[in-house]
């Protein structure tokens, strides 16, 4: 790839709209979590409006363990499997109070145990909140990963290994910074934007589809 990524990155730095963790910078670790859960197949414009509210009542674990069920299936009604996550959520607070003392925990492999936190979720934390390096792979960093054509992969995990082959670890914070945003805006999953995007020079799928 030489280095094709800091050109790449450069160009969607450009761009670049906050990202929802973004947007939430200013909240407890605690609180990006249950929004990183929260956002799972469910657009960052109905997610930020709904935390807030949710936040607004039940602020960390203390209160979120003792929330009534229906209450909190209430607020996230407009969340894809909100009735899940809202379990999830009890579950996931009154593990954080009993095993971890009422803080996020740091490692990777602690977080994914935690109710309704896969490998995503971890790793956008370990990126936003803990600054730590991390690819964290969500629907947007998959698909425009594999039509760059940096990767050939079936699923997000494998994407994850192979991008961190590809990248140096200073890099790995801007792979779901820059991509979410662009995959929301721009590479779209049914009709991207092809020709409006600022990658066409290093991108395996425009170059396919439209310099045929």
């Amino acid at each position: 790839m030489d280095k094709e990524y800091f050109k790449v990155f450069s160009l969607l730095e450009k761009t670049h709209q906050l990202t929802m963790l973004e947007q939430l910078s200013g909240y407890t670790n605690f609180q990006k979590l249950i929004a990183t859960l929260l956002s799972a197949r469910t657009k960052d414009t109905t997610v930020i409006p709904i935390v807030k509210e949710l936040f607004a009542k039940y602020p960390g674990p203390e209160q979120l363990q003792n929330a009534p069920l229906k209450e909190l299936e209430k607020i996230l009604f407009k969340i894809g499997f909100y009735r899940v996550k809202a379990r999830n959520i009890l579950k996931l607070s009154k593990m954080v109070l009993e095993k971890y003392d009422g803080k996020v925990p740091t490692d990777l492999e602690k977080m994914i145990i935690l109710p309704g936190v896969g490998r995503k979720t971890a790793n956008c934390m370990l990126n936003y909140a803990f600054n730590q390096p991390a690819i964290a792979v969500d629907i947007h960093v998959h698909r425009i990963s594999n039509r760059l054509g940096w990767v050939k992969t079936k699923d997000p995990e494998e994407t994850e290994k192979k991008l961190q082959g590809l990248l140096p670890k200073t890099e790995w914070k801007k792979v779901n910074q820059l991509f979410v945003d662009h995959g929301q805006r721009v590479c779209l999953p049914r009709g991207p934007k092809c020709k409006e995007c600022s990658l066409q020079n290093y991108c395996a799928h425009f170059k396919l589809n439209l310099y045929k």
